[in-house]
């Protein structure tokens, strides 16, 4: 239902609808009242639709956070250790800096 073919395809109908049951042998005359009732089923049909469409989406952008969730504490574990190791190396260096005698 959201694709070009349909909306297309579904504009033809409309028009040959008309065109046929505006004739005299009509089957559905002027108001469309047959045509109004499958509209009208249509919508409802095409509001269900979108609603598990928003809700697939909905998993999937859960599915996602998750992921970011997962890749930031990792990644915020791995960046701690590396300030862990940075701070030792400082500590080493501001040591060795002490040792060497000044000129």
């Amino acid at each position: 239902m959201g694709s070009w073919g349909f909306v297309g395809g579904f504009i033809a109908f409309m028009i040959v609808w008309a065109i046929i049951n505006s004739s005299t042998t009509a089957w559905d005359p002027y108001p469309f009242i047959l045509l109004n009732l499958f509209l009208s089923m249509l919508a409802g049909l095409q509001g269900a639709i979108l609603l598990i469409a928003a809700k697939r989406q909905d998993a999937i952008a859960a599915a996602l956070s998750q992921s970011d969730y997962d890749t930031n504490t990792t990644s915020k574990s791995e960046i701690e250790e590396l300030l862990a190791i940075n701070k030792r190396q400082m500590e080493l260096i501001e040591e060795l800096v002490a040792r060497v005698p000044k000129v």
